[in-house]
């Protein structure tokens, strides 16, 4: 299964009830796969794998035995990354699983939890869990799989080009989803349009037979399409807020906690109900949707699944201040385009004293990165939000951009508009100072910046009293 050669025939021929690269988290009776990155060699780590219940290892051809493995169970391999890829594939194929892939620039974390909730009423689902995302995450996650499961949703990350389209062909997915496209990797790829290419590999392991749901409001897309060859019978449809789409919505509403939207068209889906803020969220809910009713979910299932959701954190979290404020937690990652969505959607909520934006460095965005916050600044005016803060040093430029429009007819400086309602901060600890000796119980506080970022640090703050 994995390409590789039994070392110690006399060792045994022990049962393998699971996969780990962990030493410290083994499980016994898992085989053990020393994995060999840029700072680390998981190989150094086998003997403790073996003291903590591992039955046996992979075993990379270049690396010499330790006395501890002499007398176990080892499969000898040229690549143990390479090895575990193949035996993820070779177990897949053994299953009569479906296989979900979901990619994107935005959203795919949300739009795979929301797709394992809707198909959760009618079939035994497993899903990505947390960043398990890349090239030794998603291997990790088929490898997890009991043999009763009847779909599997993958997230599927990616940096470079080649990456979505190894994933792809090791989960050869039944349904394949793209979010959106925005900014993110702009700097590798040197595109959006870069960025959509890659996205697209998802295409090369689409089963025969299968569907592409791509966001059909992304021209990108359309036009990347275009350069792709469909497996036989593929089937694609679009998904989106626009009119158009195969799948859109209509009498959308949205507060704080909750969207509602019916489903356009005779589809029957009716005051569907989310568990997430923002028409972003209606447009990934669309696509789990379609993907649901390519399985045949009944619509009462699809309804019932996301009443139900469970949301991976840091996704437009909604979150009470000390003192009761409503704070919006999307500190998990950003890119201009969701950020612009963020602030649409507290530009949309109503029935609040004060606005607060929070806004961290995006990072990851190549030679533009400064303009591109400042395309930020330029978006933010007092009919969006009361409140502009900022943190990191990209995001000053943000600052210096929407103080111009929150500046008073005879302000001449970015520092005379700072009680106006824009301050920069190159201090995590004075900004949240900043923000608790202000706030109100009345006032809506959204947080977002990159994850490297940590922006959830203010989040956390502001909840202890």
């Amino acid at each position: 299964m994995c390409g590789g050669t039994i070392l110690n025939h006399t060792a045994g021929d022990p049962d393998i009830a699971g996969v780990s690269i962990n030493s410290r988290r083994m499980a016994p009776g898992q085989l053990f796969v020393p994995i060999k990155g840029e700072n680390f060699d998981g190989h150094d780590f086998a003997s403790a794998a073996i003291d903590g219940g591992a039955v046996g290892s992979l075993w990379q051809r270049d690396k010499e035995l330790p006395e501890a493995l002499a007398k176990a169970p080892v499969v000898l391999v040229d690549d143990t990354t390479l090895a575990l890829q193949r035996l993820a594939a070779s177990y897949r194929d053994e299953l009569g699983v479906r296989v979900v892939g979901v990619t994107g620039s935005n959203g795919k974390t949300t739009t795979k939890d929301m797709v394992a909730a809707v198909l959760s009423g009618a079939f035994r689902v497993h899903k990505t869990d947390g960043n398990f995302n890349n090239h030794i995450g998603l291997p990790l996650t088929l490898l997890d799989l009991e043999e009763n499961v009847q779909v599997v949703v993958l997230e599927m990350g990616m940096s470079e080009f080649g990456e979505i389209d190894l994933l792809t062909r090791l989960a050869k997915p039944d349904v394949a989803i793209i979010t959106n496209i925005g900014e993110s990797h702009m700097l590798q790829l040197g595109s959006r349009a870069g960025i959509a290419k890659a996205k697209l590999e998802i295409v090369a392991g689409l089963r025969p037979g299968g569907l592409l749901l791509i966001n059909g409001d992304e021209p990108l897309l359309h036009e990347g399409l275009k350069q792709v060859s469909l497996p036989e019978a593929v089937e694609v449809q679009t998904f989106g807020l626009q009119a158009g789409n195969r799948w859109t919505a209509e009498n959308v509403s949205v507060d704080a906690t909750t969207s509602k939207f019916d489903v356009a068209g005779d589809y029957g889906l009716e005051r569907v109900e989310l568990p997430a803020a923002g028409t972003h969220n209606v447009s990934n809910a669309l696509a789990a949707i379609a993907a649901a009713k390519k399985f045949g979910v009944p619509d009462e299932v699809i309804r019932g699944g996301f009443t139900g959701m469970k949301l991976t954190s840091m996704r437009i979290e909604p979150i009470r201040a000390y003192n009761g404020a409503m704070l919006l937690n999307d500190a998990y990652n950003a890119s201009p385009t969701s950020v612009r969505a963020a602030i649409d959607l507290v530009s949309g909520l109503t029935g609040y004293k004060r606005k607060w934006l929070v806004l961290g460095d995006m990072l990851e965005l190549g030679p533009e990165e400064e303009a591109m916050h400042g395309e930020i600044g330029a978006y933010v005016n007092p009919a969006k939000a009361d409140v502009v803060l900022t943190f990191g040093k990209l995001s000053q430029r943000t600052a210096a951009e929407a103080a111009k429009h929150f500046r008073r007819s005879d302000s001449s400086t970015v520092a005379s508009s700072v009680e106006e309602g824009v301050k920069a901060f190159d201090d995590k600890g004075r900004l949240i100072e900043y923000l608790r000796e202000r706030l109100e119980p009345e006032d809506l506080v959204l947080v977002k910046g990159s994850r490297g970022m940590r922006m959830e640090e203010i989040v956390h703050d502001l909840q202890r009293a």
